[in-house]
């Protein structure tokens, strides 16, 4: 399982500190005081299972990492929660997910009670019901939130977890972090900073092959615009040149030996994104020079062609809808244009991964910026709807990984940052509206 030993380190440094934390809550009284919503909202943010230092008798420290690993593993915005049965009820969900601010799926087991609540960018209300109910079966804790785990990572749930689950993996450390890690340290532990070095180290690894992978693909661009280069029947000298061919080919030439440069310096699959547009720009001067030489005008300047930015600057915005995917309009080259409106296939870039050989929108994060080379201003998001890449470009995390700048994506979706701006309607209500009390099972209830 991915992660696990790097996560199991976090959490035995984190619960320590959670329950020392816990502890100084209690007055003098020796009367329980709950929890801070703020602490559980923290302590969410960083992993997607918390429970509730007097509530440890519910479900056992080994059995929340197993259920976490199984959520971050899947990568879904699903939270769970354990609490005590006495914890305050009103407004819980509402309050929860305002304190944590993040879309996703929220399941919490309150002593004997189970409920759960969600966004309705990530999963519908009766989506929401059907999950409640279907954990009333099971009886204690550790049956019913594995039950309940489990058919939501089943569920069609929209969008991805949050990126405060990975964070400790990029080149810097969250705020949290590093109180975290402060407050460990004062108390002796020193596996804070391995874990995060071990993170980062391990993040690095995987930029890395992701770059090799890409790294093909890039490659296959560059040698066929050097072969394109190769092919051009055309001499500065020659009977005929102007110096405005002499320039466009030359911005070509220049566009060429940038590309490659690019490629040589390139250290993480966010810098092919230089890449692709020099390739992008060196096309367009070469088709540029062709219509110069031809005594055409000059061509707008336009996007590459959509199935293939092999295929050069397209010619026409067509009606493309993908098998199973959302109707959108793609450029296209003039091939494709006449292979569609003839009812057949479009020549499509296809790339390996795990999988065979698929389209790159089917392909791994990735090619994120190896598509926003091509694709600039702004299209991006449009041509990418629906498809696996543009959900994946779509997530909060995306740009810690692969970088920012690819257009507006629009949305929440699951595991978005949005704080206190989310549907109030889908957290209101009581705790126990879609059960009825007890474990739950009746009334729909009226909302969170």
């Amino acid at each position: 399982m991915k992660g696990t030993l790097a996560r199991l380190l976090m959490r035995l440094l984190i619960v320590p500190v959670a329950a020392a934390l816990a502890v100084l809550t209690v007055g003098t009284s020796g009367a329980h005081a709950a929890t801070d919503l703020t602490e559980i909202a923290e302590s969410l943010r960083e992993s997607p299972v918390y429970v509730d230092p007097a509530a440890s008798d519910l479900l056992s420290q080994a059995d929340a990492e197993a259920l976490a690993d199984k959520i971050e593993d899947a990568g879904e915005p699903v939270f769970v929660a354990v609490l005590p049965a006495d914890y305050p009820k009103q407004n819980l969900f509402q309050n929860l997910r305002t304190e944590t601010g993040i879309t996703g799926l929220y399941g919490i087991r309150l002593g004997d009670e189970f409920d759960a609540r969600a966004d309705s960018s990530v999963l519908s209300r009766q989506g929401v019901q059907n999950l409640v109910t279907a954990a009333q079966g099971a009886g204690d804790a550790k049956a019913q939130l594995n039950d309940f785990v489990d058919d939501a990572l089943r569920s069609n749930l929209r969008g991805g977890a949050p990126s405060g689950w990975s964070e400790g993996s990029g080149d810097g450390v969250p705020v949290t972090g590093l109180i975290t890690t402060g407050a460990l340290l004062a108390a002796g532990g020193a596996g804070a900073y391995v874990f995060v070095r071990r993170n980062r180290l391990r993040h690095e690894q995987a930029q890395r092959e992701a770059l090799e992978k890409l790294r093909v693909v890039v490659d296959e661009d560059i040698t066929a615009f050097g072969e394109e280069l190769d092919r051009l029947d055309f001499h500065p000298g020659e009977p005929g040149a102007d110096d405005a061919m002499r320039a466009d080919y030359e911005h070509a030439l220049d566009s060429y030996e940038k590309a490659k440069a690019f490629m040589a310096d390139a250290r993480r699959p966010e810098d092919v994104r230089a890449v692709t547009q020099a390739l992008e720009d060196g096309r367009f001067s070469l088709a540029r020079l062709a219509a110069r030489r031809e005594g055409r005008p000059l061509p707008d300047r336009r996007p590459p062609c959509f199935f293939d930015p092999r295929h050069g600057p397209s010619v026409a915005d067509v009606t493309w809808t993908p098998p199973g995917g959302a109707t959108r309009e793609v450029p296209v080259c003039a091939a494709d244009r006449t292979r569609l409106s003839d009812g057949r296939d479009p020549m499509v870039r296809e790339v390996e991964t795990a999988s065979g050989r698929r389209p790159y929108w089917e392909a791994g994060p990735a090619y994120g910026p190896w598509a926003g080379g091509y694709f600039g201003g702004g299209i991006l998001p449009g041509l990418l709807v629906g498809t696996m890449l543009g959900s994946m470009m779509a997530t909060p995390s995306y740009a810690a990984d692969y970088g920012a700048g690819y257009g507006d994506f629009g949305g929440y979706t699951g595991g978005d940052v949005s704080g206190a701006d989310f549907d109030s309607g889908d957290f209101g209500g009581g705790f126990g509206d879609f059960g009825g009390g007890g474990m739950g099972g009746g009334d729909f209830g009226g909302g969170f």
